[in-house]
């Protein structure tokens, strides 16, 4: 039966090292995201700071996806294959990228998300900047989970708390049930699978050594999906904005580590109290 996979302290290294490739393409990519240009000259902006590293493209070829970043426009979910698509200002776009370097005869895998509204602060709907903020907010509650959590399932509870939270009137974020976060080491999906919700039952235990991608997706309206014919690119059935935020985080000996993000996590762990520990 596969086991969760346990990472020692010089592979969580090399996991880091995976980690600020990811956060160099997520920079490249806010400065190149602009209106007009397109999503395919997007995608070759992540393949060109994996090729500058010496990395390799974990997506590229993963089940087939023919490009080295998903890239998804405001009502697409997640897995939005790159085209000749413009982007336009006030767009809702969501980048998901990863890379893989190899080390000790190993591949060790880095993953994170971001969306950003293109034309910078002030630009899109007032729902979008909403919509954008509770998603974000969602993840770093879920990742300062890792730390203060025993089990996975806290990881869920934390989410789905933060949407609460945020609930303005009538109005809350929706929580895409159908996708989750994962482990990720020698692989880029591996063992445990990580709900974005709570669920009933007993779940694995949070330990020394693992590493998690955690990657909540909200809706501003209705959770339910669909699969374009590309078999990739997922959609809000009623046409609702999503927004997804992903980092790659480790379990170390004093508390966790977010790899994917260049200060370790401290800006977005700072309101919870917990400081990375490397």
């Amino acid at each position: 039966m596969p086991r969760i996979e346990l990472k020692t302290p010089e592979q969580i290294k090399w996991m880091r090292e995976a980690g600020l490739i990811v956060a160099e393409i997520h920079k490249a990519l806010r400065e190149a995201a602009k209106p007009g240009v397109t999503l395919l000259e997007l995608d070759e902006v992540s393949a060109e700071v994996i090729a500058r590293n010496d990395a390799q493209p974990n997506f590229l070829r993963y089940g087939g996806f023919p490009a080295t970043v998903c890239i998804s426009v405001n009502d697409t979910v997640v897995h939005g294959i790159p085209d000749m698509t413009k982007l336009k200002e006030g767009d809702l776009v969501s980048f998901d990228c990863g890379a893989y370097i190899e080390r000790g005869g190993q591949e060790w895998h880095g993953d994170a998300a971001f969306t950003m509204i293109v034309g910078g602060d002030g630009a899109g709907t007032a729902e979008a900047r909403r919509l954008n903020a509770v998603t974000e907010d969602a993840m770093w509650a879920a990742l300062a989970s890792v730390a203060t959590g025993h089990r996975i399932s806290a990881i869920g509870e934390a989410v789905e708390e933060t949407v609460e939270k945020n609930r303005d009137g009538s109005w809350t974020a929706g929580i895409i049930e159908e996708y989750t976060g994962h482990g990720i080491g020698t692989a880029m999906h591996q063992l445990p699978e990580i709900l974005n919700y709570r669920a009933r039952g007993i779940s694995s235990r949070i330990k020394k050594g693992m590493v998690l991608a955690v990657e909540p997706m909200l809706t501003d309206g209705d959770i339910e999906t669909f699969v374009l014919e590309d078999d990739w690119t997922v959609k809000t059935v009623d046409g609702s904005l999503a927004s997804h935020w992903e980092h790659t985080v480790a379990r170390t000996e004093n508390g966790i580590w977010v790899l994917t993000a260049p200060d370790g996590g401290e800006a977005g762990l700072a309101p919870y109290g917990i400081t990375p520990q490397p």
